[in-house]
């Protein structure tokens, strides 16, 4: 399994968060990432919508990864939210999103933002992992999934 603790916090993941639309998603993810990492969160935002008006990051079976490089971050960061109800993200397979992995970058992380996007990408792609995130009943089982692939309580 592949650990991406390095990419995600426990205090970065969300379990039952509550948004009608994908705008709203960016907002209060980019809220969030304001408060915990001290980022502007009109600039999220912004990166963000900029990103996926290229194309949807919504890659199917439910799941997005929207991703944006923003000023006066040092790594690569990530949060995670599984959504109380999924939400529509013109995904390729056309299924609302209710699983959401948003990753930021530094403007100059080049390859380092690829690589994050290959694993989070391959980790979202396991559907029995997947099935995991969705059965987990807190978000420190969430974060645990992540970080080493196994739940902490059997609400599956």
């Amino acid at each position: 399994m592949d650990d991406l603790s390095d990419l995600l916090s426990p205090q970065a993941v969300f379990a039952g968060l509550a948004v009608p639309n994908k705008k709203a998603l960016f907002q209060q993810l980019a809220a969030i990432a304001g408060k915990q990492i001290g980022l502007d969160a009109k600039l999220v935002t912004e990166r963000l919508s900029e990103r996926e008006r290229l194309g949807s990051t919504g890659f199917g079976g439910g799941v997005a990864i929207p991703h944006g490089k923003i000023e006066g971050l040092e790594k690569v960061v990530g949060m995670f939210a599984r959504l109380a109800q999924p939400i529509d993200f013109n995904a390729i397979d056309d299924l609302p999103v209710d699983l959401v992995f948003l990753l930021l970058s530094p403007p100059d992380a080049g390859v380092d933002h690829l690589k994050a996007l290959a694993r989070v990408s391959r980790r979202l792609r396991d559907k029995a992992f997947v099935a995991k995130l969705r059965g987990a009943g807190s978000p420190d089982a969430l974060y645990a999934l992540f970080a080493t692939g196994e739940a902490r309580d059997a609400a599956a």
